[in-house]
């Protein structure tokens, strides 16, 4: 019968093979190229989409029906072709349309397609759902399913199953990666803060707390005008109170309900113990992450930080753990901190129990922070020995003198941040 079927026919019939192969091959590299997270936000709103989904649940259906589909029209291409060398030119020249046919299928029904569907998956993929999700359905048990069964079968003998390879999540190291790769789709403000709140599971309590010799509370047994000149001159709106040391902490009281009182000046120590919360306890090693949702779930916005013993290392508020997230609340360095002092000549004089977190949060600097946690720490580390007033160094890129320091500690540093080492990394 096609030996009877026009030229002209015949030719026809093989445009369209042509045309329905690279559709299949568009199709399959549009659709699984598609983002599966901007196709879930998708979805919502665009018909295409939701399709588009809905026929990437269950992959191996999808890929069966395409490679059926592309494998079937270029196995009719080349029969048409082979008819045509015959009927034109004879048994010599069904090589050469073999040959031809072959470049044209690369070319126009598979190079092309798939390289414009992995440039524009949207534009192919959505059109494409339209189109092959009633045929899934029509070819389904007649072709698909049974491909579908010896497929599955033959992923399980390797130990893989369809769920498994559907699935797509997405690690935090990935997630990481996804926005800093957003470009201008995201603000670099937003960036860095969404960046910050992935770092809290890499951050422990140790690291942003206030250390105990530094804690700000009232000794209820100091005298009741030392203790009245506190309540009033205070920075701070929850102060730890405690018996002669701050190991033996009583609770945290709020100065806001102090202030409630008619007649603060007379307040005495009675009314302060009744006003008084319980402490609350953090123990040391806590991931930022997971205390900023214990704060949420006890209702509290300060903690204690205690080790294996029970002794007190430090405190811990909300605003500092969401400071590593927003960055700081106030600007200019002599604001934002009392350990750093800026000088005319650019320099900064910087206390050596200044935290190196905060340091770099603040100066967006990029002192090291693996391992000790002040930059006193840092240095002795560093030299392994307690150095003399004079002494300069070179640590992370910063040049670094000793400015003052005691017989265990350094004191006071001079940094120069405007002369950092490129080796160091990038100039502030």
């Amino acid at each position: 019968m096609l030996n009877e079927t026009p030229i002209g026919l015949l030719l026809g019939i093989l445009f369209i093979l042509l045309l329905l192969s690279a559709f299949f091959s568009a199709s399959e590299t549009g659709i699984i190229s598609l983002n599966r997270y901007r196709l879930r936000h998708l979805a919502k709103a665009h018909s295409g989409a939701r399709k588009a989904s809905k026929l990437l649940e269950r992959p191996e259906r999808l890929i069966g029906l395409l490679l059926i589909g592309n494998n079937l029209a270029n196995v009719l291409a080349s029969s048409i072709a082979t008819l045509l060398a015959l009927r034109l030119y004879g048994e010599n020249a069904v090589m050469a349309a073999s040959l031809l046919l072959t470049v044209v299928l690369l070319l126009f029904s598979e190079v092309s397609p798939k390289t414009i569907a992995a440039l524009h998956p949207e534009r192919v993929a959505f059109p494409a759902a339209h189109v092959l999700t009633p045929m899934l359905k029509v070819l389904y048990y007649p072709l698909v399913w049974p491909i579908t069964i010896l497929a599955n079968r033959l992923l399980k003998l390797f130990g893989i199953s369809p769920e498994q390879a559907a699935s797509h999540s997405l690690t935090s190291e990935e997630l990481r990666t996804v926005v800093n790769e957003a470009g201008a789709m995201i603000p670099k403000r937003h960036q860095q803060m969404l960046l910050s709140v992935l770092d809290l599971e890499k951050v422990t309590v140790e690291d942003i707390m206030v250390p105990r010799n530094e804690i700000v509370g009232i000794d209820i047994e100091a005298p009741r005008e030392e203790i009245q000149r506190q309540l009033a001159t205070s920075q701070h709106t929850r102060l730890p109170v405690y018996r002669d040391t701050i190991d033996n902490v009583i609770g945290i009281l709020h100065l806001r309900n102090v202030l409630g009182l008619e007649h603060t000046r007379g307040i005495g120590k009675d009314e302060i113990l009744k006003l008084v919360r319980d402490s609350y306890f953090i123990p040391e090693g806590t991931e930022l992450n997971t205390q900023l949702l214990n704060f949420q779930h006890q209702r509290r916005r300060i903690g204690l930080v205690v080790n294996e013993y029970g002794d007190i290392l430090g405190l811990v508020t909300l605003d500092d753990i969401l400071e590593e997230i927003v960055g700081e609340f106030t600007t200019g360095p002599s604001a934002e901190s009392k350990d750093i002092h800026p000088q005319e000549d650019g320099t900064y004089l910087v206390d050596g129990s200044a935290n190196i977190r905060e340091l770099n949060r603040i100066m967006r600097w990029e002192l090291p922070t693996e391992g000790p946690k002040t930059l006193n720490g840092m240095i002795i580390e560093y030299l392994e020995t307690i150095p003399e007033p004079g002494t300069s160094l070179l640590l992370a890129g910063y040049p670094l003198e000793i400015v003052q320091s005691t017989a265990n500690a350094v004191k006071t540093v001079r940094i120069n941040p405007g002369v950092k080492r490129k080796s160091g990394g990038k100039s502030v």
